[in-house]
C-alpha cells in the first residue's frame, strides 16, 4: 500500500504541456483513445494521425498512467527497395520509426524525449519480434497501419493484456502492399464496431500547405 500512495504522490497534478496545441477533432480523437482499449485513428495524408497518437501516449506516459510506449510499423516502403540495413534492430529501424520520433520530438524536448527512450520507456519493436509478446500497463501505437496484413492485425490485437492500450494509425489510400486486399486495415474499421471498447475516429483537417489536399483530392478522384 505505501509504494503505491508513493506512486499516487508521484503523479503530475497539473496537465503536461506540449509544444503543439491539439485542435478540437485531434482533441476529440485523444478522448477516445483515453475512454478505449483499442482506438483506430484513421484520415489522409496531413491530417495529423500520428501526431495525435504520439501526443496521447507522451501524456500517458508523463502522467504514470502506463509504464511505457510501445512503437510498431511494417517495414513497407512506398514502392522503393532500400537493401539491406546494417546495424542492431533499433539501428534497421531507424527509417520507419524517423515520423514517429520527429512527431516526439515537436511535441516536447529531444533530450526528454531521448531520456524515455535509452531507460526503455519508450521501446519499438519490429512485428517480427511481435509473437510471444504480451503488452501489460502501456500504450501501444501502430503507425502506417494499413501496410500490415490481416495475419499481422490478428497477432498484434491478440498481445493485449491488462491495463494497455492500442492506437492503430493508418489511411486506407496510403497502402503499400504489392497485393492492397492483403491489407487488415480497413477489415479492422468495419468490422469490429460492435466491440465494447473499441473506436474509430476519422481526422479531416488538414495541417498540411492548403495545396496538399488539393492535389490528393484529383489524385482520388483518376485512381478510385
Amino acid at each position: 500500500m505505501e509504494n503505491q500512495s508513493v506512486s499516487q504522490k508521484r503523479k503530475p497534478k497539473n496537465p503536461i504541456k506540449f509544444q503543439v496545441a491539439l485542435n478540437e477533432e485531434q482533441k476529440d480523437a485523444k478522448a477516445a483513445v483515453l475512454r478505449n482499449k483499442i482506438t483506430v485513428i484513421k484520415g489522409q495524408a496531413g491530417s495529423g494521425k500520428s501526431l495525435v497518437a504520439a501526443q496521447v501516449a507522451l501524456d500517458m506516459l508523463f502522467r504514470r498512467d502506463v509504464e511505457k510506449i510501445v512503437l510498431t510499423r511494417p517495414a513497407v516502403t512506398s514502392g522503393e527497395e532500400i537493401g539491406y540495413l546494417p546495424g542492431d534492430k533499433d539501428a534497421k529501424l531507424a527509417p520507419y520509426t524517423a515520423a514517429i520520433y520527429d512527431n516526439m520530438y515537436r511535441l516536447y524536448s529531444k533530450e526528454k524525449i531521448d531520456k524515455e527512450i535509452t531507460e526503455g520507456r519508450i521501446e519499438v519493436i519490429p512485428l517480427a519480434f511481435m509473437r510471444g509478446r504480451n503488452f501489460t500497463n502501456c500504450v501501444v501505437v501502430i503507425d502506417e497501419s494499413q501496410n500490415i496484413t490481416h495475419r499481422q492485425m490478428e497477432l498484434l490485437l491478440g498481445r493485449l493484456c491488462t491495463g494497455a492500450k492500442m492506437i492503430v494509425v493508418g489511411d486506407t489510400s496510403q497502402i503499400d502492399l504489392k497485393d492492397r486486399k492483403m491489407s487488415g486495415f480497413q477489415f479492422l474499421c468495419t468490422n469490429f464496431k460492435e466491440v465494447q471498447g473499441f473506436e474509430v475516429i476519422t481526422l479531416k483537417t488538414n495541417h498540411r500547405d492548403p495545396i496538399v489536399e488539393d492535389i490528393l483530392k484529383i489524385y482520388k478522384e483518376h485512381t478510385d
